[in-house]
C-alpha cells in the first residue's frame, strides 16, 4: 500500500526531470550573478537620487558607508534584493522549465493565513526577547526619525522589507532545499547546507568576535525554525511572515544595529558596538535561541492557535 507523501516530500517531488545537480548549481550561480548586478545598478541609481531627495534623507557624511546608513541608502539596500526574485524567475523559466510559483508551495501560491500566523508569532517573540535584552542593558532612546516621517515611511519600508525577506526565503528555504532534496535524502544536505550559507552571509566584520558569534548563533537558530516551517507545511508562507516580522521589528520599532536604525522609532545599544561583557554575549545568544524555540512552539505545537497547516496542493 502506498503511503501518503508528507508536505515537504510533495513539495520537492513535484519537480520535473530537469532539476539535476548541475542545473541546480548553474541556477544558483545565475541567481547570485543577477543579484550582484542588480545590487551595483540599484546602488548607482540610489547614489544619483541622493541629490534629489530632501535633506533629511541625505547622508550625514561622505562616502559609501555614510550613504548606506542613510534613509535613502537603507531603502536602496532593501531594493537590491529584487535581483534574487529576477534571477529566480529566469532560472525557473529557462533552466528548470517550471513556473516560479512552484517554489511557493504545493498549491503554487503563498499561504496567506500561514504568512499572517508567522508574522504574528515573531512579533510576539520579538517583544519577549526585547524585554529580556532590556534587562541586560536598559538603554533605549528615541530614534532620530520624527513620528510623522515614520508614518510616511511605514508602507514603503514594509514593502521593501517584504522584498528583502521573501527573496531570501525564496532562495534559502525554497529553491536550494527543494532542489537538493530531489537528489539527497539526508537533511544534513538539503536543510543544513542552505542554513549554514544563509547564516554565514550575516557575518559582521564590524562586530567583536564574541558578539559576532552570538549573532550568528541567534540567526542560525532562527534559520533552522524557518526551515522547519517549510518542512512542516510544504509552503513558504509561514517562513515569509516570520522573517518579515523579525526584520520589520528591527527596522521600524527598536533597532539594535546603528547602520539600520534610520526608520526605527527607538534605538537600543548596538549589538555591534564595543564594551559588551562576556556574560552579556552568552545571555544574548541564549535569548536568540529561546526566542526561536518559542517561535517554533507557537507555530508548530498542535494546540497553538497560531499553528500552521500543511499545504496539500
Amino acid at each position: 500500500m502506498a503511503t501518503e507523501l508528507t508536505a515537504f516530500e510533495r513539495y520537492h517531488s513535484s519537480q520535473n526531470g530537469k532539476t539535476t545537480l548541475l542545473r541546480l548549481l548553474l541556477g544558483t550561480v545565475v541567481i547570485v550573478l543577477v543579484w550582484t548586478l542588480s545590487t551595483f545598478a540599484m546602488v548607482r541609481i540610489g547614489w544619483g537620487v541622493v541629490a534629489l531627495v530632501p535633506a533629511s534623507l541625505r547622508p550625514d557624511g561622505y562616502g559609501m558607508e555614510a550613504f548606506l546608513t542613510s534613509p535613502i541608502g537603507v531603502l536602496t539596500a532593501l531594493l537590491t534584493f529584487c535581483g534574487i526574485w529576477a534571477g529566480a524567475w529566469l532560472v525557473m523559466r529557462w533552466i528548470h522549465r517550471e513556473p516560479l510559483s512552484t517554489l511557493f508551495g504545493n498549491s503554487h501560491r503563498i499561504s496567506r493565513s500561514d504568512l499572517l500566523k508567522g508574522f504574528a508569532a515573531v512579533i510576539l517573540t520579538s517583544i519577549f526577547s526585547e524585554v529580556l535584552l532590556y534587562l541586560i542593558d536598559p538603554v533605549i532612546q528615541r530614534g532620530s526619525i520624527g513620528f510623522a516621517a515614520w508614518l510616511l515611511a511605514l508602507v514603503p519600508v514594509a514593502l521593501l522589507g517584504f522584498v528583502q525577506t521573501s527573496s531570501e526565503e525564496l532562495l534559502f528555504r525554497g529553491y536550494l532545499p527543494r532542489g537538493l532534496a530531489r537528489r539527497f535524502r539526508s537533511p544534513l544536505v538539503w536543510a543544513l547546507l542552505p542554513t549554514l550559507v544563509f547564516t554565514t552571509l550575516h557575518w559582521s566584520g564590524s562586530s567583536a568576535p564574541a558578539m559576532n558569534a552570538a549573532g550568528l548563533i541567534s540567526i542560525g537558530a532562527f534559520a533552522v525554525v524557518l526551515m522547519m516551517l517549510v518542512y512542516s507545511t510544504g509552503n513558504l508562507g509561514a517562513a515569509f511572515g516570520a522573517h518579515l516580522g523579525n526584520n520589520l521589528f528591527g527596522f521600524l520599532l527598536i533597532s539594535h544595529q546603528a547602520n539600520l536604525s534610520s526608520f526605527a522609532l527607538f534605538e537600543a545599544r548596538s549589538l555591534e558596538g564595543a564594551g559588551w561583557a562576556g556574560i552579556d554575549v552568552i545571555l544574548i545568544a541564549g535569548i536568540g535561541i529561546a526566542s526561536s524555540l518559542l517561535t517554533a512552539l507557537l507555530l508548530l505545537h498542535r494546540r497553538s492557535p497560531l499553528r500552521v497547516v500543511p499545504d496539500r496542493g
